[in-house]
């Protein structure tokens, strides 16, 4: 078991590491659509067909757009009711789900 959480811990270290290097990044088309394939498969049932007003899941409108970490932190540990994403999503995808979400949706 300790194994297991030292080993999850070092890959979330990497993640986050590897979002971090790539926050600078310029935002592609490519990384927006996929942002959005991503979205639309697994966060939309929660958060809204476009991220906007969902009776039982946060508002992403309301979420700074510029607060990346935040964002990351967030997809990839989970916060207040929403499960953690980080096994589920490589961190390429997260990067993807960030574009979508500050660049993507108007």
């Amino acid at each position: 078991m300790r194994r297991n959480r030292v080993v999850f811990a070092a890959w979330l270290v990497l993640s986050c590491a590897a979002a971090a290097q790539n926050a600078d990044a310029p935002v592609t088309p490519e990384q927006i659509k996929a942002g959005a394939e991503i979205y639309a498969g697994n966060c939309a049932t929660c958060h809204g067909n476009r991220m906007k007003n969902p009776e039982w899941a946060i508002d992403l409108a309301t979420i700074p757009k510029d607060d990346r970490m935040r964002f990351v932190q967030s997809v990839t540990n989970g916060k207040n009711g929403m499960p953690p994403w980080g096994d589920v999503l490589k961190p390429a995808e997260i990067n993807a789900l960030w574009a979508y979400f500050s660049q993507g949706e108007k």
